[in-house]
């Protein structure tokens, strides 16, 4: 079977024609990048009110749409990243009946991906393993819903402690391995007759698990990726054949891009990325000032409760990390100014890029299941949950299929 699938073929062209538009990095860029480029686009962009860009971001379609004027392949690149939802939800059947206690020390919200996930998933017959497992919250789910035994892999001992703990408590068939999934021994956990799965396995982890399913032909497995920048390369590196002929080269800035959505953020989050966006930027400005370099540099990451000392404490705490002397007399106001109108033309950036979020995820998505279908295996994709349960809905299901 070939991975050469056609939406992966054009969403691969589109991402390629389009890199000025999403392949950079806002925040080194005092103006906005198409200033010569595309003008009028700016012009519309500076034009818009937060509320614009607050509706915008969430609605896509009609972002696409404002969008065609300059980028005329923003509405089919909207639609290549639509999905069809693998549950059910007119099915109003009687609800199934966890056991007492199932859910206890699971925040509300894991516990409806745990759910959502777990209907999602066919019903197989399969030994379950459960790969980087935590306490194993969505082990005990199948456990309970498949009847069927699980192995839990997890690397760190504490989780393996409490998630046994709480298998002892409910009976069931639960066994934890304490073990680094990216240790070669781990491998031995993946077997023929097997159904692995992974929720929001980040990056290279869940990646190394399709390897292993695939090399060790393992019967099923169903994944839901997260964190796509956390690989040990400096760059990705696909999986499938159509992936490494690709033209794309994407860094750990690019992979973030998919994961940079706020629909879950509440105003408290959005109010403190603005006020430390705001004052990077506006340190970022004072940096390029003092040292007579009009180039980006970058600080590391900060407690934020120390944002709430105040901008100019910001500023010697980021020179302290930078090994940068500032000047006894700054007029801190100034430069929080430049800050600010900075965090506006960021955001306008950004929003551009949002329209791309989901179409290089869905590259991402299909350069996986492309490995899959070359490795032998039927695959599916599609989403398992609406987006405010959590960005990272979509569920790549494989299944070995004997000739």
């Amino acid at each position: 079977m070939t991975g050469n699938s056609p939406r992966f073929c054009r969403l691969d062209k589109l991402l390629t024609d389009n890199r000025a538009f999403w392949q950079f990095m806002p925040f080194a860029s005092p103006e906005l990048v198409w200033q010569h480029s595309h003008p009028a686009l700016c012009e519309w962009l500076d034009g818009l009110s937060d509320a614009a860009i607050a509706e915008y971001l969430q609605d896509g379609e009609s972002l696409a749409q404002a969008l065609s004027p300059w980028l005329p392949d923003a509405p089919e690149l909207y639609h290549l990243s639509q999905l069809e939802s693998l549950v059910d939800l007119t099915d109003c059947g009687p609800e199934f009946a966890w056991p007492k206690g199932l859910e206890v020390g699971i925040p509300g919200r894991k516990w409806q991906q745990i759910t959502a996930f777990n209907q999602a998933i066919p019903m197989l017959k399969l030994p379950l393993l459960e790969w980087c497992a935590g306490k194993g919250h969505l082990g005990r789910v199948l456990a309970v819903r498949h009847q069927m035994p699980v192995v839990s892999l997890e690397w760190q001992q504490a989780l393996c402690e409490d998630g046994e703990i709480a298998a002892r408590r409910l009976q069931l068939p639960i066994r934890f391995v304490h073990a680094d999934a990216f240790d070669p021994a781990s491998a031995a956990h993946v077997v023929a007759e097997q159904h692995a799965v992974a929720l929001h396995a980040c990056g290279d982890l869940h990646v190394s698990l399709l390897q292993q399913v695939a090399a060790r032909q393992g019967k099923a497995v169903t994944i839901s990726p997260c964190c796509y920048h956390l690989i040990r390369a400096p760059h990705y590196q696909p999986l499938s054949q159509a992936g490494r002929e690709s033209q794309l080269q994407l860094s750990k800035h690019d992979l973030r891009l998919p994961l940079q959505e706020t629909v879950t953020a509440g105003q408290r989050v959005r109010r403190q990325r603005r006020a430390e966006v705001s004052f990077r930027l506006g340190f970022d400005s004072l940096q390029r000032h003092l040292r007579g370099s009009d180039s980006y540099l970058p600080v590391p990451n900060v407690q934020k409760a120390q944002l709430n000392e105040g901008f100019a404490s910001f500023c010697r705490w980021a020179a302290e990390k930078k090994q940068l002397e500032l000047p006894a007399a700054i007029d801190f106001e100034h430069w929080l100014h430049l800050g600010e109108q900075r965090f506006a033309r960021v955001e306008r950036m950004e929003l551009v890029r949002q329209l791309f979020r989901r179409p290089l995820e869905m590259w991402l998505i299909e350069d996986r299941a492309g490995f899959l279908a070359e490795a032998g295996y039927q695959v599916t994709v599609g989403t398992f949950c609406d987006k405010p349960v959590t960005p990272r809905n979509i569920l790549i299901h494989a299944e070995r299929k004997d000739n």
